[in-house]
C-alpha cells in the first residue's frame, strides 16, 4: 500500500489523481488525515483513510501498520517540523515501512548561514534521519514551486510592476502540478532505491526576466524594482501585509539573491517524460486569461 502524508492539502490532493492516473489501483492508496472528517472527499474517490497526526506517535505506528510505501510530504508546521518527521521515520520504522519517499527542497548553502535556514534545516536533518534509518528512501529536492509567484508579485502586477528584494538571483521555478506528477510517476514506477532526484525546471529566471515577460506578455511598460530588505518590509507592511509575511517574502527574496534556488542540474523532464510548464506560460495563464478573455468580449460586443 502507498500511503500519502498531507494529503488534504492541494499538492497531497492532486498527486493521489496522478496516481490513479497512472493506473495505480484504488485498493493501493491511502492517505494520511487528522480526522475522517477532513478527508471526506477522498473517501468519496474510494481512497482508504488512515488517522494519524505528526505530533501523536502512536497514532501515527498504527497508521503506517501494513504501509509498504511512504510518501512523507513535509509538514507545514515550520517551528515543530524536525520532531514531526522525526516521528513519523521512527512510526514508519516500528510499523515496517519498506520505502519512505520525501518532499525535500532545493538548496545551495547547508552550513547554517542561508537566510532561509529556517525552512532548509529541517529538510536537512530529516533527509539524514530517514537515511540513518535504514528504510530504503528517496529523496526529492524541490525547487520552489511558480505557484507562489503570485503571492510575491501581487494580483496588479502588470499595473505596478515587480516589486521584489532579489536583485539579480535566479531560480528555476518548477509548477507544483507538474511536480506532484512527477513524485506520482516515481511512487508507481520501479528501481527509485535510495536515491536523490532534483526538481528544477531547464530555465533560471531571475525578477527582471518575469518583468520582462510581463511586459511582453502584456505590452505595457512593466518595472522592475529590488529594494533592499527594509524598504520592502516597510512597504509591504504599509500596504497591509502582515510584518511576519513581510519578513518570510523578504528572506526568500534574499535567498533568491543569494543563489539559493539556482540550479545546475534536473532530473524533473526524465521523470516527467514531457517538457515541464515553462514559466512564461504559467504567467500568461494566471495573470492574462482572465484579462484576455474579458477584452475578447468587450471586442466581441463592439463588433456587434
Amino acid at each position: 500500500m502507498i500511503l500519502i502524508t498531507e494529503a488534504t492539502r492541494n499538492f497531497g490532493r492532486a498527486l493521489i489523481d496522478f496516481l490513479l492516473n497512472n493506473g495505480v489501483p484504488l485498493s493501493r492508496i491511502a492517505a494520511l488525515v487528522k480526522n475522517k472528517k477532513n478527508g471526506m472527499d477522498l473517501l468519496s474517490k474510494g481512497i482508504t483513510l488512515r488517522i494519524g497526526d505528526y505530533d501523536d506517535y502512536s497514532s501515527l505506528v498504527e497508521a503506517f501498520y501494513r504501509v509498504d510505501q511512504l510518501l512523507l510530504i513535509s509538514g507545514s508546521d515550520l517551528q515543530n517540523r524536525a520532531k514531526q518527521h522525526f516521528n513519523a521515520v521512527n512510526a514508519a520504522k516500528e510499523a515496517g515501512v519498506k520505502h519512505i519517499f520525501y518532499t525535500s527542497v532545493e538548496r545551495r548553502n547547508e552550513n547554517g548561514s542561508s537566510p532561509v535556514d529556517f525552512l532548509s534545516q529541517s529538510h536537512i536533518y530529516t533527509e539524514k534521519i530517514i537515511k540513518e534509518s535504514g528504510i530504503s528512501y528517496t529523496i526529492f529536492r524541490n525547487n520552489l514551486f511558480m505557484d507562489m509567484l503570485p503571492v510575491f508579485l501581487g494580483e496588479e502586477v502588470v499595473e505596478t510592476g515587480v516589486y521584489f528584494p532579489a536583485e539579480e538571483g535566479k531560480t528555476a521555478y518548477t509548477l507544483g502540478a507538474d511536480v506532484a506528477e512527477t513524485v506520482a510517476n516515481v511512487l508507481a514506477g520501479d528501481g527509485h532505491e535510495n536515491k536523490e532526484y532534483y526538481i528544477s525546471n531547464a530555465e533560471n529566471i531571475s525578477f527582471r526576466d518575469i518583468a520582462d515577460m510581463l511586459r511582453e506578455l502584456s505590452g505595457e511598460a512593466v518595472m522592475y524594482n529590488s529594494p533592499d530588505t527594509e524598504t520592502y518590509i516597510n512597504t509591504m507592511v504599509t500596504a497591509g501585509v502582515s510584518k511576519e509575511d513581510a519578513i518570510f517574502f523578504a528572506h526568500i527574496g534574499e535567498a533568491i539573491k543569494q543563489g539559493e534556488f539556482y540550479s545546475t542540474r534536473s532530473d524533473l523532464e526524465s521523470l516527467l517524460g514531457r517538457r515541464p510548464a515553462s514559466l512564461k506560460a504559467y504567467l500568461k495563464q494566471t495573470f492574462f486569461s482572465k484579462k484576455c478573455s474579458e477584452k475578447a468580449r468587450l471586442n466581441r460586443e463592439q463588433i456587434a
